[in-house]
């Protein structure tokens, strides 16, 4: 049965001896009630206790992926015992028929406590979404151990900042002034620290959006390198040049990204050349050639084929696909892949064509005029051989 607590009593506010006689009246005249609601009080306060635990249990705090069991069984963790004793003790309230300076304490508490706890609950679960976003471990400890920190640090000024307002109204204070000023103050941050927000939102960005890892080759601009570190402000890039690049996320999430790890093949293209005196059935059993040799490689051939003629050339274009990404493969069979094509020619007797050119001068006549004067050189035909009797 419920019973309404007892109505208060103005005079007691300023009389500590009323106060200490009501309530021992209180003790008196409900001990069997109160020790009954402190028990239930104690049992709701086991219960909870328990559930937290058992909730606790689906926190593996060794696993490398943030997943959402992990994410309740943290915030089971954050429960605190504070709060469960405010929460048992505001249910089995009314029961015990509480005079109404405890009923009113016990409410400003659970006021107070429930705003504290949904405040954790709010960080908590805000930072295991974010980490959960993040994705696999090897992403997680280059950008989000570096990032986390910051992240952690706005997110428990937001959260708290919201619970303190919500504490001060219910207390009767007029917050419009504290909310005006805060907002003014975070105008004002913003402002100041501008670049800085803008850099850090941009690594937030590359948590969700995961362009890129660490461990990956990625390629912007004239520039291509393997990240090292994915930091709150700037991402570290070691080029293949051998140096360290330090570049502003903001300024790295405006230019066009290549992630090249992630690509499936690598696309190699040869541009061959061959002479002009190279028959037509032969021209036209290169592309077998070519297609052949690229297959013998394990290679998918995208194109083998006669692509124009050149200025001192017939030209060939001979494009093929290596399977992965990874250029310790691609390099050594495009060296063989080269090589093959050289034997192959020279055993067809295909020469390779190099640029050449003939120069022509002539009289204003139109007649040609030779490079050397006339008669200094002797037809072969109507050459003596060496050693004839008659000379």
């Amino acid at each position: 049965m419920q019973v309404s607590p007892r109505p208060a009593n103005p005079a007691l506010s300023s009389n500590p001896e009323l106060l200490i006689a009501e309530t021992s009246g209180w003790l008196a005249e409900n001990w069997l009630r109160i020790a009954i609601a402190v028990g239930v009080a104690a049992g709701i306060v086991l219960l909870l206790l328990t559930v937290q635990k058992l909730a606790q249990r689906l926190c593996r705090e060794g696993d490398a992926l943030v997943s959402w069991r992990t994410i309740v069984g943290r915030l089971a963790a954050r429960t605190k015992f504070w709060f469960l004793v405010i929460l048992a003790a505001r249910v089995v309230d009314n029961y015990a028929a509480a005079p109404a300076w405890l009923d009113t304490t016990i409410t400003f508490l659970f006021t107070i406590g429930m705003t504290v706890q949904a405040a954790i609950w709010a960080r908590e679960l805000v930072l295991g979404v974010i980490e959960h976003r993040a994705g696999d471990a090897q992403h997680a400890n280059g950008a989000l151990t570096s990032a986390m920190s910051i992240i952690r640090a706005l997110v428990t000024f937001l959260v708290f900042a919201i619970a303190l307002v919500l504490i001060l109204g219910n207390l009767g204070v007029n917050v419009a002034g504290l909310v005006a000023g805060l907002g003014i103050g975070g105008i004002a941050i913003g402002l100041a620290a501008q670049g800085i927000f803008s850099d850090l939102f941009a690594g937030v960005s590359i948590l969700f959006d995961r362009p890129f890892k660490v461990g990956d080759v990625i390629a912007w601009g004239d520039s291509i390198g393997t990240v090292e570190q994915i930091g709150m402000r700037t991402t570290r890039v070691r080029l293949f040049t051998g140096e360290l690049l330090i570049v502003s996320n903001k300024n790295l999430l405006d230019k066009e990204i290549r992630n090249v790890t992630v690509r499936d093949h690598i696309r190699l293209s040869f541009a061959i050349g061959v002479t002009y005196e190279t028959p037509t059935t032969t021209l036209a059993r290169i592309p077998a050639m070519l297609k052949a040799l690229g297959e013998a490689e394990n290679v998918k051939v995208s194109r083998a084929g006669f692509e124009g003629f050149g200025a001192s050339s017939l030209d060939f274009m001979f494009i093929i696909d290596v399977p992965g990404a990874d250029w310790g493969v691609a390099h050594p069979t495009r060296d063989r892949l080269l090589v093959s094509i050289v034997e192959r020619f020279a055993g067809e007797g295909i020469n390779f064509a190099y640029p050449t050119q003939t120069s022509y001068t002539a009289a204003p006549d139109g007649t040609l005029v030779m490079p050397y004067p006339e008669g200094a050189v002797v037809p072969l035909k109507a050459a003596e051989p060496a050693g004839s009797p008659e000379s």
